[in-house]
Formats: C-alpha cells, structure tokens, sequence
C-alpha cells in the first residue's frame, strides 16, 4: 500500500514538473519585430508600398517558416485590413486626400514552441502626402464615365477659393503602366482645363484605376485631389434600339429590344422597363432582352414601352444606366381612330360648306326678289 501512495506522488511530481517545465520554455521563447518597416510611395497615385526587414536573431528558428502579421488602414477609417503573409513586401491602394497608418508584428508557428504562438511587439508606420493650399481650392463636383466601356471622359468644376488664374492637371496611373500619365486631351472652359477625355486605356479593367487632379497657380497652393475607381463600376451603356411590340393574344405582350452595340457583353447587362398601359405605369427589370407581360384589361387602348440598360451583378459592383430609349406603342382599334381622325374633320368642313351655300342661296333669293320687284314697277 505504501508503495502505490509513493508511485502516485511520483506522478504528480513528474505532470507538475512537465508543466512547468513547457511553461518555462515558452515564457523563454521570444522573437523580435521586424526591422526597417515603412511605407514607399512610388509615385503611383496612392498605389504604395509596405516594406520590411526580418527581425533580429532569428538563428534559432532556421528551421521555422517566419510569418508577419500585417494590418493597415487610412486614418479616419474605423476598421484594419489584415494580412497574414510570409514576404518582406505588400502593395496595396490607399486615399491619398487621407493619411494612411500600418504596424506589423513577428509570428512563429505553434511547431517552433512547443505548441503556442509566439508574437512579437508591433513596428508601426504613417504615411502623409504634404498639405498645400486651402481645402477650398482643391476641384468640386468630379465625375467619370465610361461610355460604352470603351472611352473614359472625367470632368470636374474649379474650386470654390481658386484664383482666376488658376489651372488644373490630370494624372492616373493603373496596374501595368510603367509610370503616371498625363492626361494628353483636355476638355476646356475659357482656357480653363475642366475635364478629361482619356485615350484608349489598355488591359485597364478589373483594376484599380488612379487619378490626381492638382491645380497651378501664381498667386496660390492648390491643394491636390486623388480618386480611385474601378473603370467597370462606372460604365454607362449604350439604350438598347430595334424595340418591338406584339400581342401574342388578347391579354399577353411581348416585349422585345436588341443588345446595345459595343464590347459590353450580353451576359453583363441588365435591362429596367418601362411599361404604360393607358394611364397606368410600372417598372421591371430583367437580364434578357425580352419578356412578356400580361394586360390588366382587355379594354385598353394603348400599350407603350422603354427600356434602359446598365452592367449588372455579375461583371460589376455597380453602374451608370443608360439613357432611356425611343418609346415603342401598340394602339387598340386603330380603324376606329382613323375614322374618328378624318371623320371629325370631313363633318365640320361639310357643316361649313353647308352653312356658306344655305347663306349663298339665301342671297340669291333676296337678290332675284329685288330685280323681279324692279322690274314690276318699271313696267
């Protein structure tokens, strides 16, 4: 019995001791931050660059597959981007109007300490593009189009506190241009650049796209303004043409369009019609170029349509509709309209010509009444 009370307090001596010992081991295991983290703005337009060193002393963990942990944001935003990533450099797009802000830390997998994570402290970083100028001579009211998702035009209003001398340039930059661009065709306004007719953009879509409107001026600093869009999400189609009306029976319609011309293809577009039937309108959409619709009377005189397009779900997150296009109708008794048309008309032309030819014959017998009475008294 004595010897079975003694083996059980090995035991627990042996499990308390292996404890401690693995948390001995942990608490030992430390490993550093990354050295020399920064963010490098290489002229891209808020494209940047988050780069870094590995940490220091990490001659014990040869063998261990170093990961950081990267997080970021612009500075007014409530929440971090994070990045779990084995390389010494991320890019990303940022909002240069805004200042930007990232820290990393070191991590070792649970196979390099005995089965826990081990993180270091964080490195931090900030990035700001330097202010100049007043915030109310930067530009107002930018707006970019992609027509037909085949020319890009970006127009834009001076600001407010601009002097009348001053002028505006536009820069952009994509994925897969070697450096920003000049815009090379400006639009203009008495000699005033206030917007942007773009060249074919090449491989552009799908990507984000970076513009910087910065202005010049010799009595003022105008403050610089920079965008980022996706070209995709700002297409605006073509209206569909060649509409068509049947009536398929006495209470179904079938409403039908061709696909807008251009590259846009058909599975990307989603089509808004609509429908008036006398005095009652609705609206629909669809992402075929025909549906049916049922009348809610058969008594109704007159059926009309149009129908507008614009990138649906699938190719984009968003879009610019169409312009509507030309209104097609289908008129109920039509024989009765033609009737009443030239019916109205040929009862009151014959109701005037009546009229004039009663009046005329009723001269006429005045007028011989009076030479038959003169002639009696002559005689």
């Amino acid at each position: 019995m004595a010897f079975i009370h003694l083996d059980i307090r090995c035991l627990y001596t042996l499990l308390i001791c292996t404890a401690f010992g693995t948390l001995s081991s942990n608490a030992e295991t430390k490993v550093n931050p990354p050295q020399d983290f920064e963010i490098v703005d290489p002229g891209y337009l808020g494209y940047l660059y988050l780069q870094w060193q590995p940490p220091v002393s990490l001659d014990n963990f040869n063998k261990c597959t170093v990961e950081y942990e990267l997080k970021y944001r612009n500075v007014d935003s409530e929440s971090w981007r994070t990045i779990i990533t084995k390389n010494l450099l991320y890019k990303d797009g940022f909002d240069l109007n805004k200042g930007v802000e990232a820290k990393i830390h070191t991590l070792l997998p649970r196979q390099c300490t005995n089965g826990s994570e081990v993180q270091s402290s964080w490195s931090e970083a900030t990035y700001w593009i330097a202010s100049q100028g007043n915030l109310d001579t930067k530009i107002q009211d930018m707006d970019c189009v992609y027509y037909n998702w085949q020319y890009l035009l970006c127009s834009w209003k001076p600001g407010m506190g601009a002097h009348l001398e001053s002028n505006y340039s536009l820069y952009y930059w994509y994925e897969g241009l070697d450096h920003a661009l000049e815009c090379i065709d400006y639009i203009q306004a008495k000699g005033k650049n206030i917007g942007c007719r773009f060249p074919y953009l090449e491989s552009s879509d799908y990507k984000d796209f970076y513009i910087c409107v910065n202005g010049s001026s010799e009595s003022q600093l105008i403050r610089p303004s920079y965008f980022i869009f996706q070209l995709q999400n700002i297409v605006k189609p073509l209206p569909p043409d060649y509409l068509s009306l049947t009536m398929k029976n006495s209470e179904e319609v079938n409403l039908k369009w061709s696909i807008p011309r251009g590259p846009i293809p058909a599975k990307c577009l989603i089509y808004e019609i609509e429908f008036t039937e006398d005095d009652t309108a609705w609206v629909t959409t669809t992402i075929e170029n025909e549906i049916y619709i049922t009348r809610t009377s058969n008594e109704s005189l007159q059926l009309c349509f149009v129908v507008r397009s614009k990138m649906n779900i699938y190719c984009a997150d968003d879009g610019i509709w169409s312009e509507w296009s030309d209104e097609q109708c289908w008129k109920g008794d039509i024989w009765k309209e033609i009737l009443l048309f030239f019916l109205v008309p040929f009862v009151l032309v014959s109701l005037f010509v009546l009229v004039v030819t009663c009046m005329l014959l009723y001269k006429q017998r005045n007028l011989l009444k009076m030479i038959s009475g003169f002639s009696y008294k002559t005689r």
